[in-house]
């Protein structure tokens, strides 16, 4: 036992360190995609936040609130630094690792820690570790794992201990990722392999609580990425049974065919297109449904690859076709659906290779098993490694994909928009282009395209992409809160109030829209209602810094000027160069006597715009009011100056005036 225990703990380590290493590119990668939706946002990192995780659907990406629970407390850790959430994905997976060990040991499978190695350092699980939201992967992975290693133990001993800790174990699993679901379709084939047969009362009643909260863990996923994902997106799952038999068939080779040679392995595969007239489609489904005849024929001699078939179907069935899977927009294909099926095929190869060695004798298997094995690991972890440079950030990540999937309009709609935020226009309106030409009713590529258009202000082409946006997709909330947000630069405040409430209706918690809501009333002089508003985008997004001023003017119009106070330092607090909020805290500390202070942040709003007329105006009334009449009147010519230099007419007259006043000291305060 002994030497056994120093065994495991050194392949332990050793493959500990081999799967970090392995990964080692993808160690601080930059986040990609929807990671920034996952990472848990502003208003969900206080502990009320967390409450909300657990209690409010629609608050996070997905329904997942273990999962979101993780990147809550990941976030308190270490913020925004990526290296934590890389690291806490690596490990987690290899901890996956340990656990198949057990089970494979548990169920006398030859060759535990080779099948165990190959599946931490297969290149296929590489979307799911160096991915940071697959942390649904990799944790639900850990308690999938878990959970049947309890339930085997529980099946052998039948002790309730273990029973109740295998469903508390996949419960846990579920509100990590649902698609763990198939947790007792796998303990099903398990159990048919080890006796041949499957018995009602012991193998079938006591996995019926895991299938009753499996499929209601299903369906209730399903109905929140209706609800809160897919929505009024067009609808792109408009498959017959037939179709959904075509990629099922097809499905089931296309992941064998990526473990066996996982070679040109893509972020986003081509998506086929499914039709009953072509005549080659057939023969997946047609071969699928003879490999498994031909297994079941010789199950009397060799159950174990009918059950890894098995095995491999059960946990994939959910992605196979038969459901409509949101990702299915892009690709019917994806390696992170595989995560966990993968082991079927990988376990039945692994035990028939160690099987194989078990009929060689002496120095020839010595030098043989470990030769083939060293060899077989180092290819996997040098692909692995090559495999999770593609995850170094975005960019990498889109333009590695639409080099191998030219036609992936999804990659170039992303890495538009990411150009689009590093300034690079050209080139990101070429992308957003390249994806509408590709897919004419893609809703986000119009919007992006819109954004874009907007701000090289080509108004006109903006507003028609923002129009085509809503046309395809009328409940695209963040579509709504654009084209309202054109409306208002266009003068036509009362249609882009009706874009902004729409936008509301469908989401609450658009803060831009709340932002640009509040903007139009205060400029109608409805204030209650833009403070609420303002209140409303601060109770979702507390950095926001528009919103901490817009309030902090309707406070300071109010006489609640303690209150403005508040908001005016937030907004400094968040963001120290806003010269606006230093005026407005000048305003304010005046107001309440604090002259001092008002004098400090007025220098320091003009340090930020020296040129800034209103501000010397009033700094120079302090001036006055204090008895600083030289400094007073100097502030005045200046802005004077400027006025005239502007050609504003009305309001070089004004400060004439107010110099005039300064040089016979009558002029009061701002």
């Amino acid at each position: 036992m002994p030497h056994s225990l120093n065994r495991d703990l050194v392949l332990g380590f050793f493959l500990c360190v081999v799967t970090l290493i392995a990964y080692h590119p993808a160690w601080n990668g930059k986040p990609i995609w929807d990671d920034d939706a996952h990472i848990t946002k502003p208003e969900l990192r206080s502990f009320s936040g967390l409450a909300k995780i657990w209690t409010q659907p629609g608050a996070t990406q997905q329904y997942y609130p273990l999962v979101h629970s993780v990147f809550w407390l990941e976030h308190r850790l270490w913020g925004d630094s990526t290296l934590g959430y890389h690291l806490v994905n690596i490990l987690l997976h290899f901890f996956s690792a340990l656990l198949l060990v057990c089970i494979l040991r548990r169920l006398a499978i030859p060759g535990a820690w080779f099948v165990a190695a190959i599946f931490a350092l297969h290149p296929v699980q590489v979307e799911s570790v160096a991915w940071i939201s697959e942390l649904k992967n990799t944790l639900s992975g850990v308690f999938f794992f878990a959970a049947m290693l309890s339930y085997l133990k529980f099946d052998s001993e039948r002790k309730r201990i273990f029973f109740f800790s295998a469903i508390g174990l996949f419960i846990l699993g579920l509100m990590s990722k649902s698609v763990i679901a198939t947790l007792p379709m796998s303990l099903l084939a398990v159990f048919w392999w080890k006796r041949g047969r499957l018995d009602w009362k012991r193998d079938i009643v006591p996995l019926l609580p895991f299938f009753t909260v499996g499929i209601a863990s299903g369906l209730f996923t399903a109905w929140v990425e209706l609800t809160f994902i897919i929505g009024g997106e067009e609808s792109t799952f408009a498959f017959t049974f037939v179709d959904r038999c075509l990629i099922a068939g097809r499905v089931v080779w296309f992941y064998v065919g990526k473990i066996i040679r996982p070679v040109d392995l893509i972020f986003i595969y081509p998506r086929w297109n499914v039709s009953q007239a072509v005549w080659w489609q057939y023969l997946f489904p047609f071969a699928t449904l003879l490999c498994a005849g031909m297994l079941w024929l010789v199950r009397k001699r060799r159950r174990a690859p009918m059950a890894a078939f098995l095995f491999f179907t059960a946990t994939i069935f959910p992605v196979m076709g038969f459901f409509n899977v949101y990702p299915f927009r892009f690709s019917f294909v994806a390696d992170h659906f595989q995560y966990l099926a993968c082991i079927g095929p990988i376990a039945i190869v692994a035990a028939g290779i160690e099987s194989g060695f078990g009929l060689l004798q002496g120095s020839l298997r010595r030098f043989l098993q470990p030769m083939l094995y060293v060899i077989i690991l180092l290819t996997l972890s040098m692909l692995t490694w090559k495999q999770s440079g593609m995850y170094a950030d975005a960019e990498t990540l889109y333009r590695t994909t639409i080099r191998k999937n030219p036609d992936c309009w999804m990659a170039h709609n992303n890495l538009g928009l990411l150009l689009t935020q590093t300034g690079r226009s050209g080139e990101a309106m070429t992308h957003f282009l390249k994806a509408l030409d590709i897919n004419p009713v893609y809703s986000r590529a119009h919007n992006n395209l819109g954004n874009l258009l907007m701000q090289i202000n080509r108004t006109d082409e903006a507003a028609v992409h923002f129009r085509r946006a809503l046309e395809i997709n009328p409940n695209y909330a963040e579509t709504h809160t654009n084209l309202g947000t054109l409306l208002v630069k266009t003068g036509r405040t009362d249609e882009a109030a009706f874009h902004f409430r729409r936008a509301l209706e469908i989401d609450p918690n658009d803060v831009k829209a709340h932002n640009n809501l509040g903007n139009i009333l205060l400029q109608t002089g409805r204030t209650d209602e833009a403070a609420f508003h303002f209140r409303r985008a601060l109770d979702v997004n507390p950095s926001l810094v528009e919103a901490h001023n817009n309030l902090g003017n309707i406070l300071l119009q109010t006489g609640r000027t303690d209150e403005a106070i508040v908001h005016f330092r937030k907004v400094l607090e968040i963001n120290p160069n806003v010269a606006e909020a230093y005026g407005n805290l000048g305003l304010a500390l005046f107001q309440t006597g604090q002259t001092d202070g008002a004098i400090s942040n007025y220098r320091k709003a003009l340090e930020i715009t020296p040129d800034n007329i209103a501000l010397l105006n009033n700094l120079a009334a302090i001036f006055l009011q204090r008895g600083q009449r030289t400094d007073a009147i100097q502030l005045l010519q200046r802005a004077l100056e400027l006025a005239k230099s502007s050609g504003n007419e009305t309001q070089a007259k004004a400060l004439a005036g107010n110099l005039d006043r300064a040089l016979s000291g009558k002029l009061s305060g701002p």
